[in-house]
């Protein structure tokens, strides 16, 4: 997957917007003004943070080297992917439990609204 492609897939989601509050280099992804994902895009190799289920990062970060604890985040709550070193469809789905752990703890209109109820 290249840094095109991953913004590309940060952004297909219902009110996905990239920001850059850490500077030019930093893609910083929102769903509704909440991270769900943080990437350096010119980065070699491309990496991401992305929220995961605590259970589920560390079961992940066992299986998969290209996994480790978030860089610069809350340990518990995020991992760091390596992106080129995992199939594409592992990163896209990474991705969307990210956005959907964002989306699920904001107010119910909001969720609505993003038709994740």
């Amino acid at each position: 997957m290249t840094p095109e492609q991953l913004r590309a897939l940060c952004l297909e989601f219902n009110d996905a917007s990239e920001d850059f509050p850490f500077g030019p280099d930093v893609s910083v992804f929102k769903v509704a003004g909440k991270l769900f994902a943080l990437s350096w895009l010119d980065s070699e190799p491309l990496r991401v943070n992305l929220k995961c289920d605590p259970d589920e990062a560390v079961r992940l970060r066992e299986e998969h080297p290209a996994i480790a604890p978030g860089y610069h985040m809350n340990k518990r709550h995020w991992n760091t992917v390596t992106v080129g070193e995992l199939p594409d469809r592992m990163v896209r789905e990474l991705v969307e439990d990210s956005y959907d752990l964002v989306v699920a703890g904001l107010p119910k209109a909001v969720r609505l609204r993003l038709d994740r109820p």
